[in-house]
């Protein structure tokens, strides 16, 4: 009797016993965090470039300009304006995948997975073939939302260059580069320091795809 009474606490406090089947909450709670993290990755692939392009001009944004399914080629090609709601929508595409997360309760590492799968969705969406953007203002959604507080005291810099360079790309690195330190300057946690770096990181390595991507295209078409 006691070993069974000890075996009941143990699975109370939401140990898995050696022999025995997880309880049905820790099964549903990996479900709902796979969950989200799937709905996650559908959210960032909304192809809000692509939609304004056949809206709007009915021209396929993929097509034009440097090809690039995002806010810079947008704002290009498409217009200011488009451009502006391209890239503030493609932000609150990472932000609502975030704070979904959250409102959910689950654990930081599923909440950083779903900021993640948000980019990975935008960057390759399953709606148009996995070619998408390079990820810029999707993960300054995710980044807002995670890290609200540090974002803010560097977006004055930021807009103050987007202004000066007309450049998207290199503004975003007035973002990307000092994050990191404003975090461990405000007693941010290791993780969500590691998560500022990790993350642009994978908007770099996009756009390096990209790129390369059309420098192939380009000597093909020459040859």
């Amino acid at each position: 009797m006691a070993e069974q009474a000890d075996a009941a606490d143990l699975k109370s406090a939401g140990v898995i016993l050696v022999g025995s089947s997880p309880t049905p909450g820790i099964s549903l709670g990996i479900k709902m965090a796979w969950l989200i993290v799937v709905l996650g990755y559908f959210i960032g692939s909304i192809p809000t470039a692509h939609i304004a392009g056949r809206i709007l001009k009915r021209v396929d944004i993929r097509r034009i300009g440097d090809g690039n399914m995002g806010a810079a080629n947008a704002f290009r090609q498409l217009g200011a304006k488009v451009g502006v709601a391209v890239g503030i929508i493609d932000a609150a595409k990472g932000a609502a995948a975030v704070l979904i997360a959250q409102a959910a309760s689950l654990p930081l590492l599923v909440v950083l997975s779903t900021g993640v799968a948000a980019v990975i969705g935008h960057n390759w969406p399953v709606f148009l073939g996995f070619r998408g953007g390079r990820g810029e203002s999707t993960t300054i959604g995710v980044l807002l939302a995670l890290l609200t507080q540090p974002m803010l005291i560097i977006a004055g810099p930021a807009i103050a260059a987007h202004f000066i360079l007309r450049d998207t790309t290199k503004a975003a690195a007035f973002i990307f580069v000092p994050l990191p330190l404003v975090c461990w300057w405000l007693g941010v946690s290791g993780a969500l320091i590691a998560y500022s770096i990790g993350l642009p990181c994978l908007v770099g390595f996009t756009h390096f795809l990209r790129t390369r991507w059309a420098v192939n295209t380009s000597r093909t078409r020459g040859a």
